[in-house]
């Protein structure tokens, strides 16, 4: 790392690192419809008691921030990631009168799990669940073991929870993040979120009011491709972003608004999506990776191979310029444009500005069903061996819109 540079305050502050990258300047897109749902969100969160799955993630932590202000009574923070959870509570503890009246625990649960079943037997009902609990990358379904645990984190872990919380009772509203890739999905995680809407929707007499939320990428989110720019700068190590690949983007505040809206200003088996004008709003990777370059002084200079990226980092600095690695978008899962309505859904106004709705089309219980207790099923028995394409046929049985394409390159063979 050049000693002239660090990112290390903007480690602290994702949000003001997106809204110097992204152009459209300083406004929320979402502040206009906050301001005209506040009324019918401050009646149906204070007082209540919130289970916030997923809590200590960006988009999750976001949303948390969201509705603190509104003064629910209660508000429990599941996530695997205790580091993360500490982070959280330290830094709301940190902020005068973010806490006032409101009870918080953070709990390191995972989500399908057994400590997750007694928190919900042994609490008092919970009012609101909302979850954001997801294996995220298309990375993550490269061969049926991280595939089997994508299915189980992102369709299992949920048909539990609504499980139990059906035996518990009292749930007025549960919603769960989805995803753009889950509209005529190209990717199998994109198909799992498919089915994790088909869930949520379907789980019989949960819950009176269930939703969601598809969007594209927050910007700079942990784990994401920009959140990876700080993190190779950092470190001194060449960026790299996939040429003539063009993306939408919130930032994180934008994206918690969006679910807090999503959440608790639509009505039942809808899914929340952006008005976003396609042809307008995308940004080219490479245009972003320059503007986080520019951000730091530095101007961007592309490569071809990781060699020569990797060789020129040192030099490039010296000129107060940087290597970024452009490479091919030939991975596979991957869609050319990002979109938010499937082939056949309908979209509803729900009188918001920025919000739209695409409205829940069902499909067999029996299937989706059968689904279910097949991938309880594997994960149950290690015998027989399981094999990659016999769960995309299972997958494709009831994600029949799937268009899954194999190309033999996989993100984890690039920077």
């Amino acid at each position: 790392m050049h000693p002239s540079l660090t990112t290390e305050p903007l480690l602290a502050d994702m949000e003001s690192l997106a809204r110097s990258v992204l152009p459209r300047g300083a406004g929320s897109r979402f502040q206009e419809d906050l301001q005209t749902q506040r009324e019918t969100i401050q009646q149906l969160l204070e007082g209540s008691r919130v289970l916030l799955v997923g809590g200590a993630g960006t988009l999750g932590s976001a949303t948390l921030r969201a509705l603190l202000p509104f003064r629910p009574a209660q508000v429990d923070v599941v996530d695997l990631d205790e580091n993360g959870l500490a982070e959280l509570v330290r830094d709301l503890r940190s902020r005068t009168g973010v806490l006032d009246g409101i009870g918080l625990r953070a709990l390191p649960l995972a989500m399908g799990g057994g400590g997750a079943q007694r928190l919900i037997r042994e609490s008092e009902p919970y009012h609101h669940v909302l979850n954001f609990a997801a294996l995220k990358h298309v990375r993550s379904e490269k061969d049926p073991y991280s595939l089997l645990q994508l299915l189980e984190t992102n369709v299992l872990a949920l048909a539990r929870l609504l499980g139990w919380l059906g035996e518990r009772g009292g749930v007025q509203r549960t919603f769960s993040v989805s995803t753009d890739k889950a509209a005529d999905p190209a990717s199998l995680m994109g198909a799992s979120k498919r089915i994790m809407e088909h869930v949520l929707f379907q789980a019989p007499g949960v819950t009176q009011v269930a939703t969601s939320a598809r969007f594209a990428n927050v910007a700079f989110s942990n784990g994401s491709l920009l959140h990876g720019f700080v993190n190779r700068l950092a470190k001194g190590q060449p960026l790299a972003a996939p040429r003539d690949t063009r993306r939408y983007f919130l930032t994180p505040e934008e994206g918690g608004r969006l679910c807090l809206l999503g959440a608790f200003g639509l009505s039942t088996q809808r899914v929340a999506i952006p008005r976003m004008e396609p042809g307008r709003e995308e940004l080219s990777l490479e245009e972003v990776a320059r503007r986080f370059l520019h951000r730091f002084g530095l101007e961007a200079v592309p490569h071809v191979t990781e060699e020569e990226a990797k060789a020129a980092v040192s030099d490039e600095l010296s000129r107060g310029r940087y290597p970024l690695l452009l490479t091919p978008r030939d991975t596979s899962g991957e869609k050319p444009a990002e979109i938010f309505v499937g082939s056949g859904e309908t979209v509803e106004d729900t009188g918001m500005k920025a919000i739209a709705a695409v409205v829940h089309r069902p499909i067999s219980r029996e299937s989706l069903a059968g689904f279910v207790a097949q991938v309880e099923g594997w994960l149950a028995r290690p015998e027989p061996p399981l094999s990659k394409e016999a769960m995309v046929e299972a997958i494709h049985s009831v994600v029949p819109e799937l268009q899954h394409v194999e190309t033999g390159v996989s993100l984890d063979g690039r920077m």
